[in-house]
């Protein structure tokens, strides 16, 4: 199996813990809510400019919103099969979907804690760790170029990912899974900030993500 399988797995098993009405990170939405979101995101392809084009996501949301409608079992078992053959996500499913499976699982560990309550994450291989290296490069070039700092994220062992924004320097480090959740604009995390307080405060408080 790849790493992103794997998550899969991994979060189906907390879904079916937790069950469909348990609370997550994004906002205003239940697990049923975000099993939903995941499956429509692989099964309905006409469902894919929503998530990134403001008009089209009436369209994605009412789909949404009618696969979540349905059966909890049948939502846990289509996104437990993965993609189907149909959808473009079959073929890069072990890229394109490592990331998106391993921070929602965290949205469901982490939902309903204070977002700045502290958090000890879950252990994570050195592999899956190396492999979120990427994603937190190429998020963090998305979320943070319009940072009110110039931010730079760091690994734990000090290896420098990227730098965004502009202004005064802030340093965030963390595991690359942290760093993958902070570029994804999740809390809570478990980083150090270090830069000059106003501007620390301003990257913690400022709007990350999609």
């Amino acid at each position: 199996m790849t790493l992103a399988q794997d998550e899969r797995a991994a979060l189906v098993d907390t879904l079916r813990s937790v069950g469909p009405d348990a609370p997550t990170l994004c906002e205003g939405w239940t697990t049923r809510d975000l099993v939903a979101h995941l499956v429509v995101r692989e099964r309905r392809p006409d469902t894919g400019p929503g998530f990134m084009i403001k008009q089209f996501a009436g369209h994605t949301e009412r789909v949404r919103a009618d696969a979540a409608a349905g059966s909890w079992q049948v939502l846990l078992d289509q996104l437990a099969s993965g993609p189907p053959t149909f959808s473009p996500f079959k073929l890069v499913d072990r890229w394109a979907n490592l990331a998106e499976m391993f921070v929602h699982h965290e949205d469901v560990l982490r939902g309903g804690t204070p977002r700045d309550a502290p958090w000890t994450p879950r252990p994570l291989s050195a592999e899956m760790q190396e492999a979120l290296v990427t994603p937190a490069k190429s998020m963090a070039k998305l979320t943070l170029k319009g940072s009110p700092a110039s931010v730079t994220l760091t690994t734990t062992d000090g290896r420098e990912l990227v730098t965004s924004g502009s202004g005064k320097p802030v340093v965030v480090t963390g595991t690359a899974g942290e760093l993958v959740l902070f570029a994804f604009g999740r809390a809570p995390l478990d980083v150090t900030y270090e830069g000059d307080g106003d501007s620390v405060s301003a990257v913690m408080s400022a709007k990350r993500g999609f």
